[in-house]
This record gives C-alpha cells, structure tokens and sequence, in this order.
C-alpha cells in the first residue's frame, strides 16, 4: 500500500500542489462550492412541498401555490445542475491546466536529472494523464461538501419531521460510514497500482518510438510490442480490482441503503395510523430517507477523491526531484578560462570521473578524446553545468558555476550537441533559440560559418520554413545545432561531439571556423578523430 505519511516527500509535495492549485481557482470552486449547496438545499426542500401539496390537496384545500412551488423548484433544480456542470469542467480544465504549467517547468528547471530518474515516456503520462486526474480534486472537493449535506439534511429533516424517524435511521448510519471509509483506503492503493503501470507502459512506448527504425530493421515489431504491452496484465488486475472495489461498495449500498429506507417508511407508517403524520409527511420522509442514504453520491465523490489523489502523488514525486539551484554573483569580465578542480562525478554507482583538475586558459581550445564510456559527454556537461559534480568544483574565469545567476551562466555558455534538438516555429527561430533579441543578420552570418546557409536557402520559405517542415539529414541537423552554437556567442563554447555525422570536408571547414572564432572564445571539443583533435591546443585523453 502507498504511504503518504508525514516523512514521504512525495506525499508533502502533492498536498502542497493541491493546496496551491485549490486556490489557484478559488473563487470558482467557491462559486461552485455555492452552487452546489443551493441545489442540495432546493433538492431537501422539495420533498416537504410536494408533501404540503399533496395534503391539501386530498383535504380539497387552494394547493395552487404550493404546486407552483414544486414546479419553481424542480426549474431551479436543473439551472443550478447547469451552473454546476459548467463550474466543474471549468475548476478542472483550470486546474490541470496550471498543475501542467507548474509541472512542465520544474521538470525543464531540474534538467536531464528528471529523465534520467523516471524515463521520458513516464515523464509525459503523469504530465498529461496524472495531471487531467490530479485537476479534478478542487472541484470533487468543493462537490463533496453537497454530497455530505445530502445525507445530513435528510437525516435533519427525518428529525423534523418525527425524532423517531432519525433515530431508525441513525441506527443504521456506522455501517454506511464503514463501507465509505473501506471504499476511499482500497481505491487509492488500486488506483496508484494502476497508474504506476500506465507509466510503464508509457515509458516502455517512448523508448521503442525514439528506436522505431532499429526495430524496423531487425525485423522485431512483435517482440518489440509485446515488450511495451508487458506491463498491461498488472494494469488489468489494477483496474478490475479498482472496479471491485466499487462494485462490492455499490452492492453493499443496495443492500443496506434500502432496509434502512424500507425501515424509515415502516416506521412512518406506524405514526401515519397512529395520527402523528399525515400523508404527505410520509412521502417527505420517504424521499428523505432516500437522500440520507445517498450513499453512491458518496462512494462516486469518495472514488474519484481517491484516484485523484493517487495521480497527484505520481506529481508529487516529481515536484519532490530538486531542481537546479543558482546563486547570485554575477560572471567578472575575463577570456573564459575553464577550471575543474577535484572535480568527481558518479552514475550508476561508480565514479566515471575521479578527481579531476583541469585548467584551460581563455581563449584557447581543449579537445576531450577518450574510449566510449569514459565521461567526455559527462564532463562536457559538468562544464556548462548542465549536470553538478558529486564531489568538487568547476569554474568560469574564478567564479563557482553553481554562485553565478542563470541569466550569467547561460548567455555565457553555448553548446552543441551530437543530435540537436531543434526547437521553435521556424528554422531561423531554431537557430536563434536563448538569444533575447536574435537578429536575421546574426542568424544568417552563424548559418554561414555552420555551412547551413545554402541548404537552408533551398527550403520552401527559406529561414521562415517551420523545422517540422524542413527535410533534412542528421549532418544538416548537427549543421543547425552548430549554427544556434554560433549564433549564441558567449565566452564559453562546448561542442559535445557536435561534428560526428558530417562528411571530413564539412568537418574540416567547421573546424577550421571554429577555431578561428576571435579572441576571448574559449572551446571545449569532445572529439572522436584524430585530425580535429590535432587541431585543438591541448588534448585531454579519458
């Protein structure tokens, strides 16, 4: 069973979350919050007038207004079940909408730590599903307080009506509080099994659809889908648990709910021949006594509580992964010398790179060559800080990475990777991604030095063609993530294996650009060949 006691952060960060989110739409869930009363209060009322009706109208007494009465209230009934519906899909629709707000940007604050630790396919089912189930809990909340008045009215109206009425009733009443407890505790374990499997099937779906053409070309599709679909028999026994659950709840409600309604009508039968009630009294307390047992309102709200949250923990897992701290010095002018000191870095429960001192002077080359595994990614990821080493420091011109501003560190730092990922609209807003204030003139002149500019010309619109648009190799892609490199300036320039899928022609002349950027550049190049490692003023070999 899931805990979600005080020491599990997970369970911390989901109720803050849902705190937070609460108020995000608080004036709507107390508008419906509202709604939802009036319409419990109109719904307890029209059973007292139809009773007042009914009894004038067997002793032939004027009953026109009260029957008006009853018509009014049944009208306003379904306005009010209106407002509700629009209130709900609204409170839900706004919610999700800022818990994936909230979500998406600590997920990209906490950087590749986030998929390195759930997977990207998880990552998306709980931005996405958990969140759409997560967003409900405002308003099922604010809809609960109605749900719990139902019962409670009807059992204060039973009182009104006669003491004896209530108390036949309230008898009965810790067996339906048994099995609403029982349906909250064994709906949240079910549910949080559940979604813990669609996460796995998830992850399992991004992995294959990332290697489509790896499982297209061994010829493994069946082998392949039967990987992703591995997880589905949990998922069938999550859910149909999860419908037991429910479905025990429902049979329990019928079995109960009616004796008790069966024993408040025996009852007010009894005083009906006795004189004590009248007729329409007896079908008031009749219909009250359905409304105090309204128990599968209850287990309904209780259910859907429970699901909600169990997808808002999976969230909270993820708001509980720190996301990367800066401080609040700002970067000294200087010509971009790079220091690792006693720089360690661990994954997977070794140390990759052990102690590591590094010293490259500004405006100078270092290319970082070594077997595959050896940690030149890693280390060129600990340069720029987009990951921080276990044990010692990394600096820019004396200053501690991890003290500089984000806005320092970043316009500071441009990188290139081996398979870019080129966002934005169109290819010159790629090119031109993190800059405030990108120029064509700029985007163009990196475009050139990239060697992009002439494929780029030759797409339909040129640099307004949107990426998703633009046919292009994985040479001309790294050609784009080299041209955002150059475009974005900076002191700093990290190229982590940025040149392995072009032709040695294009490479030669890239690299011969590269080095020739102006003073005041300082280049850190992980390298596969031989002939641009040569190039570089020093070569460090992991």
């Amino acid at each position: 069973m899931t805990t979600c006691g005080d020491d599990d952060p997970a369970a911390g960060h989901a109720r803050t979350l849902l705190r937070t989110a609460t108020r995000y739409s608080g004036s709507r869930c107390a508008a419906l919050c509202l709604v939802s009363i009036a319409a419990t209060g109109a719904g307890l009322l029209l059973p007292a007038v139809l009773g007042r009706a009914l009894d004038l109208l067997l002793a032939h007494a004027p009953a026109t207004r009260w029957v008006l009465c009853c018509a009014g209230l049944v009208l306003l009934l379904g306005l009010l079940d209106a407002l509700q519906t629009v209130l709900t899909g609204t409170v839900d629709a706004r919610t999700t909408a800022w818990l994936r707000r909230r979500l998406t940007g600590h997920v990209l604050g906490v950087g590749p730590r986030a998929a390195d630790r759930f997977g990207s396919g998880d990552l998306v089912a709980r931005l996405v599903g958990n969140a759409a189930e997560a967003g409900t809990t405002p308003a099922a909340r604010a809809a609960l307080v109605a749900a719990l008045a139902g019962p409670v009215g009807g059992v204060v109206a039973l009182g009104l009506i006669d003491w004896w009425l209530a108390a036949v009733f309230l008898a009965g009443a810790p067996v339906l509080a048994l099995l609403l407890r029982a349906v909250s505790r064994d709906t949240s374990e079910s549910a949080a099994r559940y979604q813990r499997a669609q996460g796995r099937i998830a992850a399992a779906l991004a992995e294959a659809v990332e290697g489509v053409r790896t499982v297209r070309a061994a010829g493994t599709e069946g082998r392949e889908t039967a990987r992703v679909l591995r997880p589905l028999p949990d998922l069938s026994r999550a859910g149909h648990r999860m419908w037991r659950v429910q479905g025990r709840a429902a049979a329990r409600a019928v079995a109960v709910a009616p004796l008790l309604q069966l024993a408040v009508v025996a009852v007010a039968g009894v005083l009906l021949t006795r004189g004590r009630l009248s007729v329409g009294e007896v079908l008031a307390a009749s219909r009250y006594a359905v409304l105090a047992t309204g128990v599968g309102v209850l287990v309904g709200r209780l259910a859907g509580l429970a699901r909600a949250r169990a997808a808002a923990r999976r969230l909270g897992e993820v708001e509980a992964e720190p996301a990367t701290p800066f401080g609040a010095r700002r970067l000294p002018d200087g010509p971009g010398r790079l220091e690792l000191r006693g720089v360690t870095a661990r994954r997977g429960g070794r140390d990759v790179l052990d102690e590591v001192d590094l010293d490259v002077p500004g405006g100078t080359t270092l290319a970082v060559v070594g077997r595959s595994g050896a940690g030149k990614s890693l280390l060129a990821a600990l340069a720029g800080r987009l990951a921080d080493p276990d044990a010692g420091e990394v600096l820019l011109d004396g200053v501690p990475l991890r003290e500089l501003t984000h806005d320092d560190l970043r316009g500071a730092v441009g990188y290139a990777f081996a398979r870019p990922a080129l966002l934005g609209g169109t290819v010159e807003e790629a090119i031109g991604l993190g800059l405030p204030s990108p120029s064509p003139g700029r985007i163009r002149e990196a475009a050139r030095t990239a060697l992009a500019d002439d494929f780029v010309r030759r797409l339909p619109k040129r640099y307004d063609t949107a990426v998703a648009d633009a046919p292009r190799s994985g040479g001309e892609s790294q050609r784009l993530g080299l041209a955002r490199a150059f475009a974005h300036g900076g002191r700093l320039l990290i190229l982590d294996d940025a040149l392995s899928s072009l032709d040695t022609v294009t490479e030669r002349h890239i690299t011969d650009a590269l080095f020739g950027v102006g003073p005041g550049t300082t280049r850190l190049l992980v390298a596969h060949r031989g002939a641009t490692a040569a190039c570089a003023d020093a070569v460090a070999w992991l």
